[in-house]
């Protein structure tokens, strides 16, 4: 910038040179002298005043009332000046309050109020001096004009139809008749749609939401003035009709050649049809390939292409509207003509005459159908789907059909169905039975028909019908007539006659006749007995005989009281050898083989069996098991009498008499004097019947005698069987000895005997601590008072029942409804316990949400309600003995609040918008309990943190969103919270700090620093500033500007900064790195490159000046055309050529990239150039800019 004030300081210095030259070089040509240029004297003008030139400051001089217009007066003169103004030739008053002058009244501000501002303004002006007062002539005039009133726009619309259809366009034209300068505001429904210049608002494509009223309005494009609205216009907007396709053929599916058609209606005039095929999708239309006049569309000569579906449209062609697609008619076109199908009902073959035969003709495809009928290939009469045929045997043969429609489709032949008529055949019956029987006995007669068992049967007797009876029966189909019990109504001629069970109208005639004849009385058979007894003993044997005198064909049955024997129906019945089992009356009954007629029961005959008595054998003394000397005694006796003899025997051997055995009168009892040990073993005796020596009684069952000789020792036992007995207890000793008996007992403790009641047993009902001790037993013989040795001991100890132990498995005794609780309970010293549980002192029981695991020792409440609260305990009992019962254990109070908790959110710090890099840190509170654990939710979405506190440690502005927590605990079954209120986080960038350049190239020649200057970009905060270089922060108070010296900067640093507030953000980004490189150097260089340049200029122009005075003058003509020396600006600007030394010296090629090369213009040197700074985001320094023209800064040539 300074180059270029110094090159103007030349360029001007030598104009004036020029000048002089030029005049100093006339004196040859024009013959004057450098005197004559002067005046001699000055001459005195008289001169009229200026006249005041009035312009219209304001964009029109048409107004409406509130509406401003400004006018201003100016007079082409230095005086000072003041102005009146003028409306219609009468002053304006600055007193009207509608009227504003400027202080010196050069400017007038009209508020139009009313219409009598109205007129011919113009002004004048008026100045004075000490000598004379001026007034100007006045000045041209302006017409104002204002309105009366508001204007009313017009509204047209070009489309004027009453419903408009989707995709159509529309414009409305919206016109002020008066003034100018409008932009015209459009409305739909009172809301603002469309503000413009240009007064039309066009729909391009229409939709049903563009629906409704419209209108408009204009304002001024730089004022608050409104027009009035406009009238409105409704836009209705519509679907296009839809057509209605029919089909006006009788069917949809049709063969080849036949002939399909069609009618499109449309309900609207002045719509026309298309035809499409393939459904509502995209097809070609039917006229390409057949004519189709108007709504009708007729398909003659039918082939497979022709089938599909088909559409129609409408088009209103007028307006370019098309309807949618019509409903689908599918045409189905069968290339071939069907099969019929016979069929036969009913389907049997053969049938019989009489009989009714429906054969039907049916065609699945299509419809419209006529019938031809055929019988061994001969058409017959009729032309029904059905053909019905009542059968003669005339009727037999084969069927057929076919089917036709229109004139030229007919089917082929259907399968042939053979007919076979057969004449009904006669029934046949036979009895089963006898045909004469006794009253009662059961009667079975058949009826068959030849050819087939499809039959059902009609009875008759004596020509009668024979009806169902409780004595006459028929079986399914009444094939058999079953007299149960035959009286003499029964008797007489009986036949029956046959129909068909599926076609019932075919009937047969009757059988021929059978005669039944029916005797008077029930015969009863005679029964013996061999031999004639009625009491047997075991293994006897006994013989039944049975005999019907009358008749002959019976089989006999036997019963034993009442129930029916199994046997061979002989008339004799044996019991081969008689146990208890055959104890009874035995009757006899003859039953008719085929009739199973039974004839009343013979005489009853009753025998008892008796097993032989077994012997029974006793001690007459007490015990079996002596000690020698001792005496014994033993009785066998048989039950039922006296009348046997008994037989003793000692380990199977026969006794015989001995000097201490001997026997009573029959050896019913066996006596021993002195007991040895020869005399131990097993003894038993059997009995002999005297009157019947074969019967034998079994041997008696045996008594073992034994005879010790040691000492025998008492076994002790306990009940229970524990050393440990708690307070309260029962205990139970017994003290037995197992050999012998008529033993008493003696109880001892600790070595002391104890008084009792020489009982086997010892009984401690309530034990205490007394009750500790060491107890032992011996047993002493009644009679004989032998003792026994003592017993072996048992020691017990009485100790206190255990208080239980209740404590919680869930953490915590508060809990909230739903959530579920564990309380265990547990005794020391061994887990054999059960346990009760009980709520304020009252048993808890299981329920739907309370539950006890195995023994109980656990109390689970799977669901907390309110009435779970309470005081909870429990008692243990011992599993092995129930009877020992714990007191109640210590009790734990279990509280169940009415809600769930609530949670709150708090954001620390507070504020309702954060800055990216700083922290936030959010922490869940909950009012009661404890042991929660915290979930986390951004946006109603989980986050991985956990943990009371969630801390951002630098915030960014994907953190913003709304934040929640909800506190949750447990571990099987989990209770969470409800979710607390969401807090919004908000969090915006930093704004950012920029550093430029702010020395101009202008300073070059005046400094040899760079001041650089920090700014925050978008904000309105006052900001201080602190710099950076090399990322080290520079020591030196804040400030917006930092100087770099070379001194200060000698290793060509990056600088950053970065802006500080008191406020938030308390500071911000910081700025991208500028880095100085070589700019002071290449200032200090250009100043000596300036340097050279002006001195160089200085030496030209002193030797043009010089050769200009020396040489000689020529003829105009004779000289040649000079060359211009320097060229124009004008010329300059004009060449591609012409470089700017100073841009080229000071862009540094290898410290910018290439890119940016190509984005500077540089060839026209002038102090808007700018200066490329090397950084790493091309800081641009902007410099002062000063247009420099041809005119009053160009280099001009010397002619």
């Amino acid at each position: 910038m300074m180059l270029v004030k110094v090159l103007s300081v030349i360029y001007s210095l030598s104009l004036v040179l020029t000048d002089f030259t030029a005049c100093a070089a006339q004196n040859s040509d024009d013959h004057t002298t450098a005197e004559s240029s002067f005046p001699l004297s000055t001459p005195v003008y008289v001169t009229e005043p200026p006249v005041p030139s009035l312009q219209r400051r304001s964009e029109r001089s048409d107004v409406f009332p509130s509406e401003k217009v400004e006018l201003s007066c100016s007079v082409p003169s230095s005086a000072a000046w003041t102005f009146s103004w003028y409306r219609d030739t009468q002053q304006v008053q600055n007193t009207d309050p509608n009227v504003a002058l400027s202080p010196d009244g050069s400017n007038l501000i009209i508020t139009a109020a009313t219409q009598s501002y109205s007129g011919m303004y113009s002004c004048k002006a008026h100045t004075s001096t000490s000598t004379t007062a001026v007034t100007t002539k006045i000045s041209n005039s302006i017409k104002i004009t204002v309105h009366a009133n508001k204007p009313k726009p017009t509204l047209t619309r070009s489309s004027n139809f009453d419903k408009m259809f989707p995709g159509e366009s529309v414009t409305f034209t919206c016109k002020v008749d008066v003034s100018d300068g409008w932009v015209y505001l459009w409305y739909h429904y009172e809301t603002q749609v469309q503000a413009s210049s240009i007064g039309t608002y066009t729909i391009a494509s229409i939709d049903h939401p563009h629906s409704g009223k419209y209108h408009c309005q204009a304002k001024r494009a730089n004022g608050p003035f409104h027009t009035e609205e406009s009238d409105t216009t409704a836009l209705h907007v519509s679907d296009p009709p839809k057509p209605s396709l029919k089909l006006l053929s009788p069917w949809p599916d049709v063969f080849e050649n036949e002939t399909v058609e069609f009618r499109c209606e449309v309900h609207s005039p002045d719509w026309t049809i298309s035809w499409n095929k393939g459904g509502n999708e995209p097809g070609y239309e039917l006229d390409e390939i057949q004519n189709a006049e108007g709504p009708f569309l007729n398909l003659t000569g039918i082939h497979d292409a022709y089938e599909g579906g088909y559409t129609c449209k409408a088009h209103l062609k007028s307006r370019g509207v098309s309807s949618g697609f019509s409903n689908t008619v599918n045409i189905t076109v069968y290339d071939h003509t069907p099969i019929p199908a016979l069929t036969r009902v009913p389907d049997f073959n053969p049938m019989y005459v009489g009989e009714t035969v429906n054969l039907k003709c049916e065609v699945n495809l299509s419809s419209g159908w006529k019938y031809q009928w055929y019988k061994n290939g001969i058409e017959q009469q009729t032309t029904k789907e059905t053909n019905s045929i009542k059968l003669s045997l005339s009727d037999r043969g084969k069927y057929q059909c076919r089917a036709a429609r229109g004139e030229i489709i007919s089917t082929e032949f259907s399968e042939e169905i053979k007919q076979d008529v057969l004449e009904i055949p006669v029934p046949s019956s036979k009895s089963a039975t006898p045909l004469d029987v006794f009253p009662g006995e059961s009667v079975k007669l058949s009826c068959a028909m030849a050819g087939g068992a499809d039959w059902t049967f009609s009875w008759f007797k004596d020509k009668q019908p024979v009806r169902p009876h409780p004595t006459t029966s028929f079986d399914v189909g009444a094939a058999t007539l079953s007299i149960r019990s035959a009286s003499a109504s029964h008797g007489g001629q009986y036949s029956c006659l046959g129909k068909l069970k599926s076609r019932p109208s075919v009937t047969s005639t009757s059988s021929p006749e059978l005669t039944l004849s029916v005797y008077g009385n029930q015969p009863k058979p005679l029964m013996t007995q061999v031999p004639d007894v009625k009491m047997v003993y075991t293994g006897e044997s006994v013989s039944f005989e049975c005999k019907v005198q009358l008749s002959s064909g019976w089989r006999y049955q036997w019963s034993k009281d009442g129930k029916q024997l199994p046997n061979n129906n002989s008339s004799r019945f044996n019991i081969s050898h008689a146990t208890s089992l055959n104890n009874g009356t035995y009757e006899c009954s003859a039953m008719r083989d085929k009739t199973m007629y039974n004839t009343s029961h013979s005489d009853g005959r009753t025998i008892h069996v008796s097993e032989i008595p077994v012997p029974s054998l006793k001690s007459v003394t007490p015990w079996l098991d002596v000690f020698p000397g001792e005496s014994v005694k033993l009785c066998c006796a048989m039950a039922g009498g006296a009348d046997w003899t008994l037989l003793w025997f000692k380990d199977k051997q026969p006794v015989r008499p001995h000097p201490t055995t001997s026997f009573d009168v029959g050896a019913a009892t066996l006596s021993i004097s002195s007991a040895s040990a020869s005399h131990g073993g097993q003894y038993s005796c059997s009995g002999n019947l005297k009157s019947r020596p074969s019967v034998i009684s079994t041997s008696s069952p045996e008594l073992t005698l034994s005879v010790y000789g040691n000492q025998p020792k008492p076994l002790m036992t306990q009940v229970p069987d524990v050393k440990m007995v708690y307070t309260g207890e029962s205990v139970s000793f017994k003290c037995k000895v197992q050999l012998s008996s008529g033993w008493r007992y003696q109880w001892s403790k600790d070595g002391k005997q104890l008084p009792n009641n020489n009982s086997s047993s010892f009984n401690i009902s309530h034990a205490n601590s007394l009750n500790n001790g060491t107890y032992e037993c011996s047993a002493m013989r009644d009679k004989t008072m032998y003792n026994t040795s003592h017993g072996d001991r048992r020691t017990i100890h009485v100790s206190e029942i255990p208080v239980p132990s209740l404590k919680s498995v869930t953490p915590w005794l508060d809990v909230f409804p739903g959530e579920s609780v564990k309380l265990s309970c547990a005794m020391a010293g061994g887990a054999d316990w059960t346990f009760s549980w009980f709520k304020d002192k009252q048993l808890v029981r299981p329920h739907p949400t309370t539950s006890f695991d195995v023994g109980a020792a656990t109390l689970s409440i799977r669901s907390a309600s309110a009435s779970h609260g309470g005081q909870y305990s429990c008692l243990g009992k011992l599993k092995s003995r129930p009877s020992v019962i714990s007191t109640s254990s210590p009790e734990l109070t279990l509280s169940v609040y009415d809600a769930k908790p609530r949670v709150t959110l708090m954001q620390n710090p507070i504020h309702n918008v954060m800055h990216t890099e700083e922290s936030v840190s959010f922490s869940c509170h909950i009012n009661v309990s404890s042991g929660w654990e915290y979930l986390w939710l951004k946006d109603r979405t989980l986050l991985p943190e956990s943990g009371k506190n969630h801390t951002i440690e630098s915030v960014e502005t994907k953190n913003t969103g709304s934040y929640q927590c909800q506190a949750k605990r447990g571990r099987g079954a989990v209770f969470s919270s409800d979710q607390s209120p969401a807090v919004r986080l908000d969090v915006k960038e930093r704004p950012q700090a920029g550093i430029t350049l702010l020395t101009g190239w202008s300073e070059v020649f005046s400094t040899d620093s760079l001041v650089l200057n920090c700014e925050v970009h978008g904000s309105q905060d006052m900001w201080n500033y602190t710099w950076y270089k090399a990322d080290q922060l520079i020591n030196l108070l804040p400030s917006k500007k930092h100087t770099v010296t070379p001194q200060n900067d000698p290793e060509q640093s990056q600088y950053t900064c970065r802006g500080i507030s008191t406020g938030r953000p308390s500071y911000s980004r910081r700025s991208d790195s500028l880095q100085t490189k070589n700019l002071l150097l290449k200032r200090r260089v250009l100043l000596s490159i300036s340097g050279c340049i002006v001195f160089g200029i200085a030496a030209v122009f002193l030797g043009c000046i010089l050769l200009r005075v020396f040489r000689k003058s020529d003829d105009s003509e004779d000289k040649p055309a000079e060359n211009e020396l320097f060229l124009t600006m004008a010329q300059l600007r004009e060449r591609d050529d012409a470089t700017c030394p100073m841009v080229q010296y000071i862009t540094d090629a290898e410290l910018n990239a290439p890119s940016k090369e190509a984005d500077e213009n540089g060839t026209i040197c002038s102090e808007t150039t700018e200066i490329p700074i090397t950084s790493q985001d091309e800081h641009v320094v902007t410099s002062e800019t000063e247009d420099v023209t041809e005119k009053n800064g160009g280099l001009i040539s010397f002619k």
